[in-house]
């Protein structure tokens, strides 16, 4: 039987009898019902007020219909929901979900929705640091940056014997002709070069840079700033930098030594560092030829460059021989060797930093932070920082409501699929508002029991002992 629509009715044939039979005719429903667990996150750790709080409102109370929390609020859950583009929000502005995320169910006005649409949203976002006549809602970077900072120290019960904070610079690129627009030689393209800070998997930098500069331009200023305001609060924490080559520069080294903080970075391998191993290599060069199997020996030594280091510092070199080629490595670190050894230094404490491109891909694939369109670099470093609010709150979610569950080391991604994409109908009534989510929901029970988490982190929160 051939299949028979209307604009109003599709017909998808039979089965075992039975008409299949679809039609726009559900009522209140949403696609995005498990994002009452980003509300329930914020509540939890209280982002999006205190975000909202770096934001300045200098419009007329009288003809606003959307508080800057709100807008604020909205960009944050639509971009961990999976919309990068404002355009998007022309439609999420009627879904029944944001309106509970910003709780607020209708506008006061007759010609707008509960929440923004993609021109208010726009003008946040492309806000001065200074109200102008267009744009009178401003923002405080500084604020900004501090929490973040702030969020990770909060994120710990007590604090920690010892932090490792983690460096690296990525590749922005960019497809139009964005201010601080630069070739990069290494990454083959025209893009930005932000400078990431993690501890382990919490965000506490996201600094966006033009390309025509070393990785570390700014590191110290960016370190300097985090690590005092880290030890206002843990001051008897011992703080490590990790980072890769490009971050072994004289500047970074001597203020770390002057401020008592360890560091250990990657150095750039060349003649007169090879020639301090040429016998390690030599001896693992025969024993690869004797066992066909990668070879590899450590050794440690005081060096120094011939002009642009201050002191000599203790190098680790990895003398390894595979694939029938020397592969020489070396790092350079404050650390001693009574307290580290050098196999251990290299293979468990540096190479270690790997993880943190895990945690970059998080935010540029699943949360696209490297979507930097705006004209000018101050409003694509803001909506930077939207894209790391968004990371935060769901770390967030998933280290409070997610631990000891399948999803404990899910990627951001993962958790949007497969926790906050859930089809619902909602009703609402003069009573309550029901969200009735799909029972055939395969993650049904952790999210549960995320929920319950985050109403009882919220509930200590909202009440300090």
């Amino acid at each position: 039987m051939p299949t028979e629509c209307s604009a109003e009715h599709f017909d998808f044939g039979t089965i075992e009898g039975r008409a299949v039979e679809a039609a726009f005719d559900g009522g209140l429903v949403s696609s995005d019902a498990g994002a009452l667990l980003l509300g329930a996150t914020d509540r939890a750790i209280g982002l999006i007020d205190r975000f909202a709080a770096c934001f300045h409102d200098e419009r007329r109370e009288d003809l606003i219909e959307h508080e800057v929390a709100t807008l604020v609020g909205q960009r944050v859950f639509g971009i961990a929901l999976g919309y990068e583009d404002l355009n998007d929000h022309d439609e999420l502005r009627h879904d029944p979900l944001m309106g509970v995320l910003a709780g607020k169910l209708a506008a006061r006005r007759e010609d707008c929705a509960p929440v923004a649409g993609k021109s208010t949203l726009n003008r946040l976002e492309l806000s001065k640091l200074e109200p102008t006549r267009y744009h009178k809602i401003s923002h405080n970077p500084m604020a900004i940056k501090n929490l973040l900072v702030d969020l990770f120290v909060e994120a710990h019960a007590r604090p920690p014997k010892q932090i490792i904070l983690d460096l690296d610079a990525t590749d922005d690129p960019l497809h139009g002709e964005q201010e601080g627009r630069f070739f990069h030689g290494y990454y083959d393209c025209y893009c930005y070069l932000p400078l990431y800070v993690f501890c382990g998997r919490h965000l506490l930098v996201a600094k966006l840079r033009s390309a025509d500069m070393d990785a570390a331009a700014g590191a110290v200023e960016e370190v300097a700033r985090v690590i005092a305001r880290i030890r206002a609060r843990w001051p008897r924490t011992r703080i490590l930098l990790r980072a890769d080559s490009g971050f072994a520069r004289e500047e970074l080294m001597a203020w770390c030594e002057g401020n008592g903080v360890d560091f250990l970075f990657g150095l750039a391998r060349n003649e007169r560092l090879v020639a301090e191993i040429a016998t390690e290599l030599d001896l693992v060069a025969a024993k690869s030829r004797r066992s066909g199997r990668p070879e590899r020996r450590f050794k440690t030594f005081m060096w120094t460059t011939r002009r642009t280091w201050s002191r000599r510092r203790r190098v680790v070199a990895k003398a390894e021989w595979t694939k029938g080629e020397a592969n020489p490595r070396f790092v350079v670190t404050s650390l001693r060797r009574d307290e580290c050894k050098a196999k251990y230094l290299y293979e468990k404490v540096y190479c270690a930093r790997g993880e943190m491109e895990n945690r970059i891909k998080e935010c540029q694939l699943d949360l696209y932070a490297d979507r930097t369109s705006a004209a000018t670099m101050r409003a694509n470093q803001l909506r930077l920082w939207f894209y790391s609010m968004a990371y935060v709150l769901l770390c967030a979610l998933r280290r409070i409501g997610l631990r000891d569950t399948d999803f404990a080391n899910a990627t951001c991604g993962t958790i949007r699929l497969k926790l906050l994409k859930i089809g619902a109908l909602v009703r609402v009534s003069v009573r309550r508002i029901r969200i009735a989510m799909a029972s055939a929901c395969p993650a049904a029970q952790d999210w549960g029991r995320a929920a319950i988490r985050l109403a009882i982190a919220a509930i200590a929160r909202a009440s300090p002992a």
